[in-house]
């Protein structure tokens, strides 16, 4: 059982908490030279997200159209909910050696929770995250994307 002693401390540990979250919330609204709060869309144009900012999933590419995907499906295994699919295809090496290639690519944005962890655990670095943020679509179809370009292939150097 509970003595008053305890509900009484109890009651100032209360007021105590309830007056130190509102002096931080007061230090913010007399403090007007830092504004938190961004007004968007007003700001559209002069907009800056954080570098830590987890946009839409890209594989970057290089201006030859190379990228750094060896099509190892580690990113497909990692993602705790399936919005990866590496589709590889293998080829025939002129020293007559099997191996893979990336195929396409595929990234279901309209599952995809930003975990994370299929940037972390890709081995070549080949996926990152964009600051693309806008991406209400009427069609859900529109949010499946490839991410490897067209006619892209793997960096000469990673390649061997």
């Amino acid at each position: 059982m509970k003595s008053i002693f305890d509900y009484i401390a109890g009651i100032f540990k209360g007021v105590w908490s309830l007056l130190k979250g509102m002096t931080i919330t007061g230090k913010y609204f007399i403090r007007l030279d830092k504004i938190v709060t961004q007004k968007y869309p007003e700001n559209r144009k002069k907009l800056q997200m954080y570098d830590r900012f987890k946009g839409e999933l890209v594989m970057p590419h290089d201006a030859n159209n190379f990228h750094k995907c060896n099509g190892c499906g580690i990113c497909e295994m990692n993602c705790p909910n399936g919005s990866i699919e590496v589709i590889s295809d293998k080829i025939i090496t002129s020293e007559g050696k099997s191996k893979r290639i990336i195929g396409t690519h595929i990234y279901h944005l309209s599952m995809c929770t930003f975990c994370g962890l299929c940037v972390k655990s890709c081995p070549s670095n080949a996926l990152a995250f964009s600051q693309e943020f806008e991406h209400a679509v009427f069609d859900r179809n529109k949010l499946t994307k490839v991410l490897n370009n067209p006619g892209s292939s793997l960096v000469k150097d990673l390649a061997e």
